[in-house]
């Protein structure tokens, strides 16, 4: 039998991690960014998905992390240890262009109601107000597999429209994204600390699928700017088992990520 948590008995961050965790399968192939997304994708390989392969943009496949050692950067030695291959780079996009990888996984510091992500900068941009990371493989990764956002829930972060888009997901929304010539791969899930969102199959605007224990519609609609959609039947979430509280804080047991 697995033993339920309180809310206050774990952080926003590990929250998140262990639900979008939950959605990977057992046999995907995940290209997973750094941060919650690769802490969920070994969550869940460690857990429930022993077959889910990880790939790194900076070219390895397979690796193999330990405990304590979650690397800060996807071109880090530290990610070659025991790992099942290294190749350069663009051989690891060549295998996500052939259609080899099935989930692309990351964050973002803006996200819309059709799913583009910005991580490039905040503000015009002829004078941004902010200078972020930019694409790296983000915007191969988002144009060719179904995507897994993990971020934080705040109205400053889920914007009407993004300043600028780094990784496409439902473009304008509808048929836009195949008639941009990205006839594959899409939008699937948006996990954050308050929900599980989804997108509408026709319109493809953003929906609420389930709401975490405690969490009421009203609360994710005002630290969102832009309307939601609710889902026909919104579900409420499982609240992070013991066990997997336990496996999240052994892979990151100096809080670098779960704080």
């Amino acid at each position: 039998m697995t033993e339920q948590t309180t809310s206050s008995a774990y952080t926003a961050s590990e929250l998140i991690a262990i639900m979008a965790g939950r959605l990977l399968v057992d046999g995907q192939i995940v290209f997973a960014g750094v941060g919650i997304p690769l802490l969920a994708a070994t969550l869940a390989q460690r857990n429930v998905a022993p077959k889910l392969t990880i790939l790194f943009e900076g070219g390895v496949i397979g690796p193999f992390i330990r405990p304590g050692e979650l690397p800060p950067s996807t071109n880090e030695q530290r990610c070659t240890r025991r790992a099942n291959m290294v190749l350069p780079s663009t051989d690891v996009l060549l295998l996500l262009q052939r259609g080899y990888v099935d989930v692309g996984f990351m964050g973002g510091a803006q996200i819309d109601r059709y799913g583009n992500l910005n991580s490039s900068f905040i503000g015009p941009a002829d004078k941004p107000s902010i200078r972020l990371p930019g694409t790296g493989g983000g915007n191969d990764i988002s144009s060719l597999t179904n995507m897994i956002v993990a971020m934080k829930h705040e109205k400053r972060r889920f914007v009407e429209k993004v300043d600028f888009i780094t990784s496409p997901g439902w473009i304008d929304g509808r048929d836009s994204r195949a008639r941009r010539g990205l006839p594959t791969g899409g939008m699937w899930r948006v996990v954050t600390d308050l929900a599980v969102m989804g997108f509408d199959a026709e319109t493809r605007e953003m929906e609420v699928l389930a709401l975490h224990p405690g969490v009421s519609f009203a609360q994710v609609q005002e630290n969102t700017g832009f309307p939601l959609r609710r889902a026909r039947e919104v579900g409420v979430t499982e609240p992070p088992r013991r066990e997997e509280l336990a496996l999240i804080r052994e892979l990151d047991p100096d809080r670098l990520y779960t704080a």
